[in-house]
Parts: C-alpha cells; structure tokens; sequence
C-alpha cells in the first residue's frame, strides 16, 4: 500500500490520476488533495477518497471547502505556501505533482527534502530550475519518475541500461491540431480550433502549448535534467498516431521504443507502481488498428516555440525560466482572445532578449526571473 499525494488533483492528471487509485484500492491509498480553484471538484473528490489533508489554493475558496467538509477529520488549508504542506505530509509515500506552471517548483522542493519520491506531471519545475532539482534529489536519494507519456517511454527504455549507452534520444509529438500548417495558416487560427487535440484529452494550457509546440520545447529541456543528456542528444520527430511514445538509440546502433494506445493512465500507473509493473484491464493495441506508423520532421519557422525552447536549452542559465513564465503569460491571453497564436512566440522570444540573463542562478533567482518575465511579458501582451 502506497500512500498517495496529489498536487494537482482536479485537472486532468490528477483525476486520472484518482481513476488509477480507484481501480487499485489495495495499492493506493489518497493521503492529500490540492486544487487551485475548482473547490466542487476538490470537494467531490475529498468526500469519497477521505484524505489527511485537502489544499485550495485560492484563498477565497477556502471558507466553502471547509464549510463542506465540516463533521469529517479531513484538515484545510489554503493559498499556495500550504502546497508544500501536502507535499511533504509524513505520512505521504509518493507525491504526484500534477498542478500547472512554475507554482509546482516550491511544493516539489518541499517533497524532495522531505524524501518523498515523485511522479513529475509538473514539467515546468524541470524547465525553471533543472540543475537544482536533479541535484536536490540526488542529495536526498529521491526517486523522481516522469509521467509526461514520452518521457515515461525513456525512462522505460532505459530501465537496465547503462546512462553512458546512449547516444540519442527522439522525443515524438503528435503534431497538434495545426500539423502541416504553415505561418499564413497559423497568423488566424483560434483557440476553439487549437483547443482540439487529435489525440489526447488535456487541460486546456497544455492543449494550447501541443498546438504551438512548446510543449514539445518544454519537453526537450525536461529531458536533458531527467536523462543528464547533452542538446545534441535530444531530437524530435512527428509522429501523428501517438503510438510510439518516444525511442532511445544506444551507442551500438540499436533502438527501443516504448508503444502504446494513447492513454496518460499508463504513465500514471508506471510511476506510481514503480519498479513493479501491475496488471491493468486498460484497453490494449493491436497492430491491425494501426497499419501503418508514420513519422516526419518538425517545421521549427512554422513552429516557431519549438527552435526558441531549443535556443533556450543551449543558452542555459536562467533561459529556459524566462521563455517558462512568457509562455505562461501568452497561452493565458491567447485563451482570453487578447493576442493572437504567432504573436506568442514574438512575445516570448522578446523577453528572451530583455529579461536579464544569469548563467548560473540561485533558487531566488529564479523566482525573482519567473517574476519579473510575467510582468514584462504581461506589458507586451497589453501593448
């Protein structure tokens, strides 16, 4: 029985995240819940799982989330300091961040010191502060186990196998909605139309950066902290059926690749399970469904998030921080219809050579960056 908290537990992640537990009653057991507004959910969930500990972190919830769950043993709190708390609850196993954007990297601190191993949802903590939290978790012996589909695959594939036999890894990508679509095409799409993923169910931010392939960018700079991979290691491919989650090339010239139906409840189920493997009646692939895997390269002008996100990774530093917080700040007005699709990457790139640069930066500063990008960015988005 592994006790279970869930930062993050009403977005998409997370719910899938309780499907798991509740198909699973005697692995799992939910010890905390976290939301940042949805309090219905939040409530709804806390009332049929019973947890230690239920966070909202928007304060002016907390009176009715409490109210609710008056009469139980259930404690909560509220705002974003008391997602350290669920993080690092000593009664917590296992700590799954699924919660959204640079929030998640002071609750992930916390678990980390707390000596909590962790399925990483959060790819953003990586993305801001990669050096420092792969170098906390080796200082505390902590497992952190990505849930993200494609760098689940990697870690699968690389299970058993020696860190310097690998030559190359290639991170796949659906394409997003707007797959073959050039710049003349992208300068009038709406967010109704790049909020429909051919593949996968998600939240609608994660839905958008799958559209402008920053997701993809985000996902490249995870993977160097999560594998100690060099940039030229990193490639990725389009793969349109999603099927093949991502691939490992060994230095002897071999290959692996993870596969499977497009479904986050397997990476979720790996992670928490891990290193076992536990049955699942998830639907299973046949062949015969997908008669042919087809694959091309990344159009990085069309897409233009995706050479930045690169551009970033090679520069280091406090980089990749600053084209986080932009990119958080655009998908946020492009949703609200405030700036169009490509004027999100004109506003990131922009802050990438405004915001000032730090090569070798401390946690506080990459907070203060984080900061200080999203009013900058906030500025250009309203210009």
């Amino acid at each position: 029985m592994k006790n279970i908290s869930i930062l993050g537990s009403t977005g998409s992640v997370g719910t899938q995240t309780l499907e798991v537990i509740e198909a699973n009653p005697s692995l799992y057991k939910v010890v905390a819940l976290t939301a940042q507004k949805n309090a219905k959910l939040l409530i709804a969930q806390a009332m049929k799982h019973r947890p230690e500990l239920v966070v909202i972190c928007d304060e002016s919830k907390f009176q009715q989330v409490r109210t609710a769950l008056e009469g139980t043993a259930i404690k909560v709190l509220a705002g974003e300091a008391a997602l350290e708390e669920a993080a690092s609850l000593d009664s917590a196993d296992f700590v799954v961040t699924a919660i959204m954007g640079a929030v998640g990297l002071k609750p992930t601190i916390a678990a980390i010191k707390a000596k909590k191993d962790i399925g990483l949802a959060n790819k953003e903590t990586l993305v801001v502060a990669g050096q420092l939290i792969t170098q906390l978790a080796k200082d505390h012996g902590v497992n952190i186990v990505p849930v993200d589909s494609e760098h689940s695959a990697i870690y699968q594939c690389l299970v058993g196998e020696a860190g310097d036999a690998v030559e190359k890894i290639y991170l796949t990508a659906s394409g997003g909605p707007f797959r073959g679509k050039d710049l003349s095409f992208l300068a009038s799409v709406t967010k109704e139309a790049a909020l429909k993923h051919p593949n996968w169910v998600m939240g609608a931010k994660i839905t958008i950066d799958s559209a402008s392939m920053m997701n993809k960018g985000l996902e490249v700079i995870e993977a160097k902290w999560l594998f100690d991979l060099k940039e030229d290691q990193i490639d990725v491919i389009i793969h349109p059926q999603s099927i093949i989650h991502s691939l490992v090339q060994f230095t002897d010239g071999s290959m692996k690749a993870q596969m499977g139906l497009p479904d986050m409840k397997l990476p979720i189920h790996y992670a928490m399970a891990y290193p076992a493997r536990v049955q699942t009646n998830f639907p299973r692939f046949n062949f015969m469904d997908y008669p042919e895997l087809t694959f091309q390269q990344p159009d990085r002008t069309a897409f233009r998030n995706l050479e930045l996100a690169y551009q970033a990774m090679n520069q280091g530093g406090n980089m990749p921080c600053i084209i986080n917080a932009a990119n958080e700040v655009v998908v946020n007005a492009f949703l609200e219809d405030r700036i169009g699709f490509l004027e999100m990457s004109d506003v990131i790139a922009r802050c990438m050579s405004d915001v000032q640069f730090i090569a070798a930066p401390t946690l506080n500063n990459y907070l203060e960056t984080d900061q200080h990008t999203r009013i900058f960015a906030g500025q250009l988005v309203t210009k």
